[in-house]
């Protein structure tokens, strides 16, 4: 049986040239733009709703989705602005769906925790904590019968993984050899719930062991540890030896959600420690120290991002509202109106 394991950041094994990296630190500060605009759109009342930010653990959906193909698959969590953006979504809908207008990803009726882009293999953001698994379990058996080499990687929390339906999901695809990666990102807390007070082990990827699968930790706040070890998991799901559990560990900046106060359950210390560990720094000066990227192309990159984002803001702002004729749309019971009155 496998047996899990800790992983060092293993930064040699990953050597894609420059152009990639720089397209890496481009998504990361992409989802680092978008979710503070999100804060400032929040805090100034010109967003409606709620929404949890990714803030911190950019690295995790990074390096993840560099790993995959256009064609594979991702089920994402209620904290999944970041999922989305590493996979390729369109942040001008994005943004339109959080503002809750007609062009948004759902037309303006799903909000954040609802995106979903099928072109793309995202199988939906899920406001339901470990309510991905399955969906996830289901896009990898059919990508194991389609025999196209598909894959599906499943985001979940660490609170996540004492859901009920991620370990029976755990378990049916190790018993079918599945094509599925469990990509884990253990910030720490189950909202505002520590993992040493909810759990008894310390390195959730020791679980693995109970479903007959592979299990690695990673630093979480390292992009290139990231990829590395998802890729490893990813040519083992495509090779047809079944699933593996990647535990990500990593922070998230703020608090569970906008409007939450961090300070209230963690340690002002602790929030220093892994602010110095800033996943956008620490890649920054790898690139830099490697001579793999010069400071002016990152500038350059950061100030593409805020354009990008400027405008996308933007087209959600001019976008029009959703008719209310679309209320009825796009549901899975659809009651006639009079039954309504």
């Amino acid at each position: 049986m496998s047996r899990s394991k800790t992983a060092a950041p293993k930064t040699a094994q990953a050597e894609p040239d420059g152009e990639h990296w720089l397209h890496v630190y481009e998504q990361m500060a992409k989802i680092r733009e978008f979710e503070e605009k999100v804060n400032e759109l929040y805090i100034t009342a010109q967003m409606p709703g709620l929404a949890h930010l990714y803030i911190g653990q950019e690295a995790v959906a990074v390096g993840v989705c560099e790993a995959l193909h256009r064609d594979d698959y991702i089920t994402s969590t209620h904290r999944g602005h970041g999922h989305l953006i590493a996979k390729g979504g369109d942040i001008r809908l994005m943004y339109a769906e959080l503002f809750g207008r007609a062009t948004g990803y759902c037309k303006g009726k799903g909000g954040s925790m609802h995106i979903a882009d099928l072109d793309l293999g995202i199988l939906g953001a899920n406001g339901i904590v470990g309510g991905g698994a399955p969906i996830a379990l289901g896009a990898a058996f059919a990508g194991k019968y389609r025999g196209r080499g598909q894959v599906c990687l499943c985001f979940l929390g660490d609170g996540a993984s004492n859901i009920g339906p991620v370990h029976e999901s755990a378990n049916m695809a190790a018993l079918y050899r599945l094509p599925l990666v469990f990509i884990c990102e253990n910030n720490l807390y189950g909202e505002y719930t520590r993992q040493d007070r909810e759990m008894a082990i310390v390195d959730i990827a020791d679980r693995a062991a109970a479903y007959g699968m592979p299990g690695c930790s990673v630093d979480g706040m390292d992009v290139l540890a990231v990829y590395d070890a998802v890729g490893e998991a990813v040519e083992r799901a495509r090779r047809g030896e079944g699933p593996s559990l990647l535990e990500c560990k990593t922070y998230r900046y703020y608090g569970h959600f906008l409007g939450d106060q961090p300070e209230r359950y963690r340690r002002k210390e602790e929030e220093e420690a892994w602010h110095r560990r800033d996943p956008l720094l620490s890649f920054r000066r790898v690139v830099l120290e490697s001579e793999l990227l010069r400071e002016q192309d990152l500038e350059d990159v950061e100030q593409k991002v805020q354009k990008t984002v400027q405008e996308a803001v933007h087209f959600a702002e001019e976008s029009p509202l959703p008719d209310p004729e679309e209320l009825y749309k796009d549901v899975y019971v659809q009651y006639p109106a009079e039954a309504l009155r």
